[in-house]
C-alpha cells in the first residue's frame, strides 16, 4: 500500500492510460458481438421462415430491420 502512494505519480497516468485503452477495446468488442448477434438473428429469422414458422410478410419486415441495423453498424466502423 504504502508503495502504491510512493509510485502513484510515477504508475498514475500509465494506469490512466491502461485504463482508457481496456474501455476502448470493451467498446470494440461490444459492436463486435452486436454484428454477430444481429447476423445470428438473421439466420433464425431464415430458418424460421424456412420452416413455415414465420409468415412471408413478417420475414421482410424483421429482415429488413436486421439488414438496416447491420448497415448501421458497418457504416460506422467505416468512419474509424
Amino acid at each position: 500500500m504504502l508503495l502504491k502512494l510512493l509510485f502513484a505519480p510515477v504508475l498514475g497516468p500509465i494506469e490512466g492510460v491502461s485504463w482508457v485503452a481496456n474501455k476502448m477495446l470493451e467498446q470494440a468488442d461490444f459492436a463486435t458481438n452486436d454484428l454477430e448477434s444481429l447476423q445470428k438473428q438473421l439466420l433464425a429469422l431464415q430458418l424460421a421462415f424456412d420452416m413455415g414458422d414465420v409468415s412471408e410478410a413478417d420475414f421482410e419486415a424483421q429482415e429488413e430491420e436486421l439488414l438496416l441495423a447491420i448497415q448501421a453498424i458497418e457504416d460506422e466502423e467505416d468512419d474509424y
